[in-house]
């Protein structure tokens, strides 16, 4: 591919022997300085193949310490593990990277723009912080990066990314990088990318072939259970348990720590401290059950996950296949399952016709008891039969005279009224 030694030996020492579908597509065009659109689905290796090309690109000089390639990201997990794969393939240069996201101090993050970076990684958030307070200097950027530009565009970052953006000189390379190309990212891209050319290495197929995918129907109150139980049978090297709101991913996690061993739980409202040190120890294995939002639905690469336990169906479908993604990385195999509620048939239809495959429904009975039916109720008694009753002789009806008209001064309960 033309690649440079340094960059080679860093790939051997990464253990990348053979490139993936976008990695041998996008890198040489990206070499070449052409704006490129990447779709392809999570788990493909879309990091390196932004990476790799930026690092040899920004080998010849430096710009007395101002970033020469900025990489936008929606999560700060996200931000983190970027920085990190752009660290080991930058192995035996001298290029600086950073990440700014939101959650950690601004001073310190201040004093590593200040000492000089080449590549800057980063939520839009916190780059418009250090953009506005001037601690970001953008006028030798060269080369501009929208990862998960999809989801960026979900969460509400569109007026953020176009500041940015202009902020950027006209003369840069932009690749964006997606595993849907929706219609708001095509117009985002046409309207500040240069005739971008779109490479598309999804699947026609959505669904990641290389995971079993079920669905269990059981009721809401007993979804804890079913959760417990399968666990205990399934027994997965590493696990990720998926639920819709904060609050709920709070209560499963404090339910699931009284039982078993190896659980922690990551959402937005935890300090940046706290969800930095749970996705350290969930990559070394130290935590086995994460229970988790969809803040790591994507991006997160973390190989030794076997199952994927939707607690919860997503609200949306493409966040279905990404939570499915974080099995089945870079082609190994997995499991995932869906919990249903008899409410949420529609949801799981949609699913299905998304992904054009059809969840393989399994049944509570194989994990839960039986549940007890109510005795029936016994048939009501009759009322008993009252003795008849004499009428007595209607009184003739009290003649009640008519209310005289009140003249004068009204009484005090009329005046209070008036």
């Amino acid at each position: 591919m033309g690649l440079s030694a340094t960059t080679l030996a860093a790939l051997a020492e990464a253990g990348y022997d053979e490139p993936t579908p976008i990695q041998a597509g996008l890198i040489p065009r990206a070499m070449e300085g052409a704006d490129l659109m990447g779709q392809a689905r999570t788990g493909t290796g879309k990091t390196a193949a932004f990476a790799i090309p930026i690092l040899e690109k920004l080998e010849p000089a430096r710009t007395k310490g101002r970033p020469r390639a900025i990489v936008l990201v929606p999560t700060r997990e996200l931000a983190v593990q970027v920085r990190d794969e752009f660290r080991k393939l930058a192995l035996g240069r001298k290029t600086q990277i950073i990440a700014l996201y939101g959650g950690k101090p601004l001073r310190q993050q201040v004093e590593q723009l200040r000492r000089g970076a080449d590549v800057v990684v980063g939520t839009p958030g916190r780059i418009l912080d250090h953009i506005d307070r001037g601690t970001l200097d953008l006028e030798a950027i060269r080369v501009v990066v929208l990862d998960e530009a999809d989801r960026m565009l979900d969460i509400g970052f569109r007026p953020d990314i176009e500041r940015i953006l202009r902020r950027c000189p006209a003369q840069r390379q932009t690749l964006l990088l997606s595993a849907t190309i929706p219609p708001p990212v095509m117009r985002l891209a046409q309207r500040y990318m240069r005739d971008p050319e779109m490479m598309d290495f999804s699947p026609k197929e959505i669904a990641v072939e290389t995971i079993d995918q079920y669905y269990f129907t059981v009721m809401a109150e007993d979804k804890f259970e079913l959760l417990h139980r399968l666990l205990a049978r399934e027994k997965p090297r590493q696990a990720i348990i998926f639920c819709r709101t904060r609050r709920g991913t709070e209560k499963v996690y404090q339910r699931l720590a009284k039982k078993i061993e190896g659980v922690d739980c990551i959402h937005g409202d935890l300090p940046q401290n706290a969800r930095d040190r749970v996705m350290r120890q969930f990559r070394e294995g130290t935590v086995r059950y994460l229970v988790a939002t969809d803040v790591v639905g994507r991006g997160i690469d973390v190989t030794s996950i076997s199952h994927i336990i939707n607690y919860d169906i997503p609200q949306f479908c493409d966040d279905y296949v990404h939570r499915v993604g974080r099995a089945g990385r870079m082609g190994r195999e997995g499991v995932a399952y869906t919990f249903v509620t008899p409410e949420e048939g529609n949801e799981l239809t949609r699913i299905e016709m998304r992904i054009n495959r059809l969840l393989e429904r399994r049944e509570t009975s194989e994990l839960l008891p039986p549940r007890a039916k109510a005795a029936p109720a016994p048939p009501p008694a009759a009322p008993p039969v009252a003795p008849p009753v004499e009428e007595p002789i209607a009184s003739p009806p009290k003649v009640v005279a008519a209310r005289r008209p009140v003249f004068g001064r009204p009484k005090r309960r009329y005046r209070r009224a008036l």
